[in-house]
């Protein structure tokens, strides 16, 4: 997606009135257009797709959960389900990942402080585990021919093995990583909730338990201080299933898009995944 619709630009002109784009932050392997504009008002953040759910998913974290909260995140001020677009605030900063900041504590710690804001509690569910299982069983038969056998058939054992329990749901980003923290001025704010939804909270840190914080205990022990929170046993066990699920779904999404390094990125977390079990 290159350019918004003409529908999307007149709803959109409705909103702000004349506005100039200043930067396309659009990533191209999604269908989704993210634009730093500037108005009548001042800056704001465009975002908009005809077909990614992204979009729908991101306005209503906004409507019936992140509204509620003070945490440093963009605020949404105009949304259109129907057209597929959304508004929000613009936050001045520099993208945590590839920058110094990346290896911070201090970001880190920040960026606990934060999710434990961002993560309203929803309610139990019987059911999260035995949807789990049902998702990586999909997974697994697109990652067929992905993963060595051996590894495969490790995997296929151990969700065997699984029984049901009910989680506690909490409202989660879902993409919690330096990718989405803009750092400004020593101060860390949180961006792009498309992937928010409710899941057990230890889903949100797979991503950085798989990449920023391999050998880098501090970091680690930043984040979960500024957390709050401890991993106890059962967390620890829904942490390993999470991982199970981001290492399959990685490898299939990398090599739908053809990206090797990720899909290989997806191979070692199963490795570590498998090891993790070894011991």
């Amino acid at each position: 997606m290159t350019e918004l619709a003409s529908r999307q630009t007149r709803i959109v002109e409705s909103w702000l009135g004349p506005w100039e784009v200043i930067q396309d932050y659009s990533w191209p392997l999604q269908d989704t257009l993210v634009l730093h504009v500037r108005g009548q008002a001042g800056d704001h953040i465009i975002k908009a797709s005809q077909t990614s759910h992204h979009i729908a998913r991101e306005i209503e974290a906004y409507q019936k959960v992140l509204s509620g909260i003070t945490a440093p995140i963009p605020r949404l001020q105009h949304a259109d389900l129907d057209a597929g677009v959304l508004v929000t605030s613009f936050l001045p900063g520099e993208l945590v990942l590839h920058s110094t900041n990346e290896w911070s504590p201090d970001v880190y710690r920040q960026a606990g402080e934060i999710l434990a804001q961002i993560q309203v509690p929803h309610g139990m569910s019987g059911l999260y585990v035995v949807e789990f299982l049902s998702s990586v069983e999909r997974l697994l038969v697109d990652a067929s021919g992905l993963i060595p056998p051996s590894h495969f058939e490790a995997l296929v054992n151990e969700l065997g093995q699984i029984q049901s329990f009910p989680i506690q749901l909490h409202f989660t980003h879902g993409d919690y990583q330096p990718r989405n923290w803009l750092a400004h001025d020593g101060m860390l704010s949180v961006i792009d909730f498309g992937r928010g939804a409710q899941r057990s909270w230890v889903s949100d840190l797979v991503r950085l338990q798989n990449q920023q914080f391999l050998g880098h205990p501090e970091l680690a022990a930043a984040f979960m201080e500024g957390l709050g929170r401890t991993l106890g046993t059962e967390d620890l066990e829904i942490l390993r299933l999470e991982a199970l699920r981001e290492s399959v779904g990685t490898i299939v999404w990398a090599h739908r898009i053809g990206d090797k390094e990720f899909e290989e990125h997806g191979r070692q977390m199963i490795v570590r995944f498998l090891d993790s079990n070894a011991r």
